[in-house]
């Protein structure tokens, strides 16, 4: 399993996000909550509120769910990173990849 990180500039967007990966089965469940940021674009530091997208995937869906963000993502430069889990429960993990066939 993994859990992919998406940053979105607002609610609308984390719910738009998490609906597209929803509907075409790319992951099993998504979590958005609001978040402050502070990162360099173009030459300056800036600080911005956002919201982030926690979604719950198998691995090999990393690419189909990255190239669906870019599409449907409204920055020219999206934050899209995954990282592997290896411990969680075999009910939840039962369940997500029935979820996922």
């Amino acid at each position: 399993m993994i859990i992919v990180y998406i940053t979105c500039k607002d609610k609308e967007e984390a719910v738009k996000v998490s609906r597209v990966l929803l509907e075409n089965k790319l992951v099993a469940c998504t979590n958005f909550f609001p978040i402050n940021s502070m990162y360099w674009w173009k030459g300056k530091i800036e600080e911005d509120n956002e919201f982030v997208v926690v979604a719950k995937t198998k691995d090999d869906n990393y690419e189909k769910v990255k190239c669906m963000v870019e599409e449907v993502h409204s920055y020219d430069t999206p934050c899209i990173l995954s990282w592997n889990v290896d411990n969680l429960n075999k009910e939840y993990k039962d369940w997500m990849m029935d979820v996922l066939k």
